[in-house]
């Protein structure tokens, strides 16, 4: 597959980071872009704007409980992804990657939208 990340990317200007992933792999979740963007709605900066897990992660577990339809499968590839992103950017908490408590930006929401999907296309095949 070749990667969607840009796209992600380029999405999470006009919508959250949890939509931007979700609607990015439309065709492959079987939804339409109406359902990908309501099922983000409440995800965006770090679930109900709580701070907490990064929304374009909260996406990713989304695309891949749609696309697996196996919970078992959905939550080790998630698992690994988790692992994969907090090895990268050294967190995977929203207020953590936004340096809300230390000034520090660890990685910006583009980035981490486009790091998501990256890690998401690993575990999709």
């Amino acid at each position: 597959m070749e990667t969607r990340k840009h796209i992600a990317a380029e999405r999470k200007k006009v919508c959250n980071c949890a939509q931007a992933v979700v609607a990015t792999y439309t065709d492959l979740a079987h939804i339409s872009e109406e359902d990908a963007m309501n099922l983000g709605n409440a995800f965006g900066s770090g679930m109900g704007n709580m701070q907490g897990t990064c929304g374009a992660l909260t996406g990713a577990a989304i695309v891949l409980g749609l696309v697996k339809r196996d919970k078992a499968q959905a939550s080790l590839a998630m698992r690994n992804v988790m692992n994969e992103f907090q090895a990268r950017n050294g967190a995977t908490q929203c207020r953590m990657l936004k340096g809300v408590n230390t000034g520090k930006v660890l990685r910006s929401c583009e980035g981490c939208v486009a790091d998501a999907c990256e890690l998401l296309e690993q575990h999709l095949d």
